[in-house]
Order: structure tokens, then C-alpha cells, then sequence
């Protein structure tokens, strides 16, 4: 599975009342560290398909989205299970060690 687009009309439905764990990438395309973490990404979205949806949140097109969450640096990742933060990580990194940081 590809990751799920995620904007501040579909947020609601696609992560906090998803039937498994989502993985949101907090990102914009003027980051390059951003741009470097989504291969990683979308591996994460293939390889753990099963398990848990990966969704991207562009930051500039859902500021309101990113300010609820408190996203002041991207990338940003969160992992939501039944609708709550369970994990949070910021920064470039790899595959294995952003999946440790989040218990994903």
C-alpha cells in the first residue's frame, strides 16, 4: 500500500477514527530533510501495509493540522492509535531507528 494523502478535511476520518495504527509524516516540499526521509516512508508503507496505514501531511496546506500537533520542526512523524499520540520522533533517521522510536 502507498501512503494516504492527508489534508485537514480527511484528517479526522483517516487517522483518528482509523481501524489500525497511522504513521503521519509531517512534511512540506521546500524540506529537504523531508524529501530525504520519503523513500523511507513510503518502504515503511509497503513493508508494514498489515500492520498500520502511512499517511502525509503536508504542513503548508494543513496549518491547522500541523498547530494543533504542535509541529514546529519537520520532518515530523507521529504514530496515532485509537485516535492518540503514541509516539514521536523529528529529524532525519533511519528506517529501523524511526520504527524504535515510535514502537511501530
Amino acid at each position: 500500500m502507498t501512503e494516504i494523502t492527508l489534508t485537514a478535511e480527511n484528517f479526522e476520518e483517516k487517522v483518528l477514527k482509523a481501524d489500525k495504527p497511522v504513521l503521519v509524516d509531517f512534511w512540506a516540499s521546500w524540506c529537504g530533510p523531508c524529501r530525504m526521509m520519503a523513500p523511507i516512508i513510503s518502504e515503511i508503507a509497503r513493508e508494514k501495509a498489515d500492520e498500520l496505514y502511512v499517511g502525509k501531511l503536508n504542513v503548508d496546506e494543513a496549518e491547522s493540522i500541523a498547530s494543533q500537533y504542535g509541529i514546529y520542526s519537520i520532518p515530523c512523524f507521529i504514530l496515532f492509535e485509537n485516535g492518540q499520540e503514541k509516539g514521536r520522533t523529528v529529524g532525519v533517521q533511519d528506517k529501523t531507528r524511526l520504527l524504535a522510536s515510535l514502537n511501530a
